[in-house]
């Protein structure tokens, strides 16, 4: 191929490339399979690579490009970015309809656009190309995060005319690819992201193009704020102009003549919303003609002509029947708010957690009172507030007792927290956490075996401690209400497989105090073998990396306890704890240890932590002269100071990456 025909056969494909992006993520109409579509984009930048001297900036191959950045630089906005003003009822709307008409001396018309639940991006383009895009900031200041908008197909990175333009949008993730990431989370043992909106503003803020392109985002243009041509009379004509030059416009949007229908337009949509694939949270209203807009002006802090009708949260009301107190692994005790059943956000709720001590003195909550409950991100159930209208004087106020059966006798405050905690560690309720966690996937993993099975066991007097469920027959199970003969085989041969269970599972499966699974693989690497962990004095173990004197100070006492002795003695009769062998990983960072502190953008502490341990290296919690790296995310805590005081190397999630890829 010569260079003349790689130009035109360049030239064919870009445009023919562009037809179908257009199609497919703005008009949602396509044509061709993607297979088809990724065929082309792979010939082109096949061509491109061999004329490299032919690629263009707008080229569909150059969408990602460029290494991560250390940061983000700053954008000064050329036009301000204003916030709407909230209205979250029929009678705000009405209001505001009454004030803008008092200060036109006529009614105007309205446009309502669906208000977009994502993260609002500013877009500038120099002669129909694609300069910058920043995120709105403080209104006067954004972000430069244009390598991460490049990305997003929905975005042109040139106009069909060169002109001069800045749009506003909203970017946003599809609630299907949410479900998707979610699924490969799961697969990696990682925490899933809550919502669409949390994962958009997230990713755009990724330092690493690559992450961005990886993630199907989109967006939705709304806004022509300038532009070196004429602009539109009017909002629905602006809208439609956007469309014809290439972005991806909301085609819900409605011209109403009279704030009556304009809520009728939100009542509607109120209904709507879900069956979407983006999230809606809301109307927004505009005054239709430019020039009622220019007229009316701004505020301080948003313009007059327009305002955000919000979508209420739902929220019920609900009876508090009683406060009750419920103990977890580690003593910690948690209130919680037994709610006359109620139907909230698709589901039923009857708990509520009061969190601690505080956040009821805070919500001035009683048992009998009426309160306003509603779910915190579509998930948790949660108390907002106490309708202190509706009291009889009937109601009681709740105080933590100074002991509980539960505990086995005293309770008390953490000092310095708002957390209560048993003063005995030896309760039944603990006991009872301690054997859930023992089955459980990070301690000896038995199947068929959760809490219910557990608790049937106990209080059917089958097992009275770890040991004796090794020692159960099929004839044992078979008195249990509702447990078939199908789930005691399974359960038996769940059992029966975990007769040998690795050093690190075992030590963690004991409920140590301080000891979870890191400083169990920490030991278990150090030790070699359980019985040196039983003889080590607590000089010893203080000298293992990740393993301070509180820790081993916990440790040397539990296995000097008496009852922690015969616990252990009775295991071993029934499972087998081989010699831990640390499978020898080749990699960058074979053997070096590691501390997290921050939050990542997509990492969460347990897969960030995994991949270090699947690559060789070791996690510890605190940073030391020893410690190769600290790999810190969004606010970093006192560790990161540490690592400045003793020269340890700082690395953000994206060197982490490359780092072990």
């Amino acid at each position: 191929m010569t260079k003349n025909e790689a130009r035109e056969r360049i030239g064919k494909l870009r445009k023919t490339i562009e037809h179908h992006r257009h199609l497919y993520h703005v008009l949602d109409k396509p044509e061709i399979a993607d297979t088809a579509y990724d065929t082309l984009e792979e010939e082109l930048r096949q061509i491109e690579e061999q004329f490299p001297e032919l690629i263009t900036p707008d080229s569909p191959t150059q969408r990602v490009s460029g290494k991560p950045l250390a940061k983000f630089t700053k954008i000064t906005h050329t036009v301000p970015q204003w916030s709407f003003n909230d209205a979250f009822s029929p009678d705000d709307m009405t209001a505001f309809g009454e004030r803008v008409t008092k200060m036109l001396g006529h009614r105007p018309d309205y446009v309502c656009e669906l208000k977009i639940d994502g993260f609002k991006i500013v877009l500038t383009y120099e002669n129909g190309q694609l300069k910058t895009a920043a995120t709105r900031g403080n209104g006067t200041v954004g972000e430069d995060v244009t390598a991460n908008v490049r990305t997003i197909e929905a975005v042109p990175l040139s106009l069909p005319k060169p002109i001069d333009l800045v749009v506003e949008g909203e970017i946003w993730m599809g609630k299907k690819e949410l479900e998707r990431i979610n699924k490969e989370q799961k697969a990696i043992g990682g925490s899933p992201y809550a919502n669409t909106r949390n994962i958009a503003a997230g990713t755009i803020r990724q330092l690493d193009p690559r992450i961005v392109a990886g993630r199907k985002l989109s967006c939705f243009i709304y806004e022509l704020s300038d532009g070196d041509f004429p602009l539109p009379k009017t909002q629905d004509e602006e809208l439609k102009l956007l469309s014809k030059l290439g972005f991806k416009v909301n085609k819900h949007f409605k011209t109403c003549e009279t704030i009556d229908r304009v809520i009728a337009f939100w009542k509607t949509w109120q209904k709507r919303k879900d069956k979407e694939d983006y999230g809606i949270d809301g109307v927004v209203i505009k005054v239709r003609a430019s020039a009622d807009q220019k007229e009316l002006g701004y505020t301080g802090k948003a313009p007059r002509w327009g305002i955000a009708f919000k979508f209420p949260a739902e929220q019920v009301t609900t009876k508090v029947e009683d406060i009750i107190l419920q103990v977890g692994r580690t003593g910690v005790i948690t209130p919680v708010a037994v709610l006359t059943p109620v139907l909230v956000a698709g589901s039923t709720v009857s708990r509520a957690t009061l969190h601690n001590e505080d956040q009821i003195k805070t919500l001035d909550v009683r048992i009998g009172d009426t309160v306003i409950l509603q779910k915190a991100g579509d998930v948790i159930p949660e108390i907002v507030s106490v309708l202190t209208d509706l009291r009889t004087g009937k109601e009681k106020a709740f105080h933590f007792p100074k002991t509980l059966e539960a505990c086995g006798g005293e309770i008390e405050r953490v000092p310095g927290q708002a957390a209560h905690r048993c003063v005995s560690k030896n309760s039944a309720a603990q006991f009872r956490r301690k054997f859930y966690h023992f089955v459980g996937k990070h301690a000896f993993d038995i199947d068929h075996c959760g809490p219910a099975v557990v608790d049937l066991l106990l209080d059917n007097q089958l097992v009275a401690d770890y040991a004796d469920l090794f020692t159960l027959k099929k004839g044992d199970l078979a008195a249990l209400p509702r447990f078939g003969e199908k789930s005691a085989d399974n359960l038996l041969a769940a059992i029966l497989a975990r007769r040998t269970v690795p050093l690190p599972n075992f030590l963690s499966a004991l409920s140590i105090d301080q000891v979870g699974e890191e400083t169990a693989e920490d030991l278990a690497e150090h030790f070699g073998v359980l019985a040196k962990i039983r003889a080590a004095s607590a000089e010893n173990l203080n000298k293992i990396e990740g393993v301070g004197p509180v820790v081993s100070e916990a440790v040397f006492k539990w296995f000097r306890q008496a009852d922690n002795v015969r616990l252990v003695d009775k295991l071993l009769a029934q499972v087998t704890v081989p010699a831990f062998k640390k499978k020898v990983v080749q990699s960058a960072i074979s053997g070096q240890s590691f501390v997290l502190t921050g939050s990542l953008p997509t990492l969460s502490r347990e897969e960030a932590e995994a991949l270090i341990k699947k690559n060789g290296g070791k996690v510890a919690s605190e940073v030391s002269a020893k410690t190769a790296y600290v790999l810190a995310g969004d606010s970093p805590g006192s560790k990161l100071d540490r690592a400045r005081e003793l020269g340890v190397k700082v690395i953000s999630e994206a060197e982490f990456k490359k780092l072990i890829s």
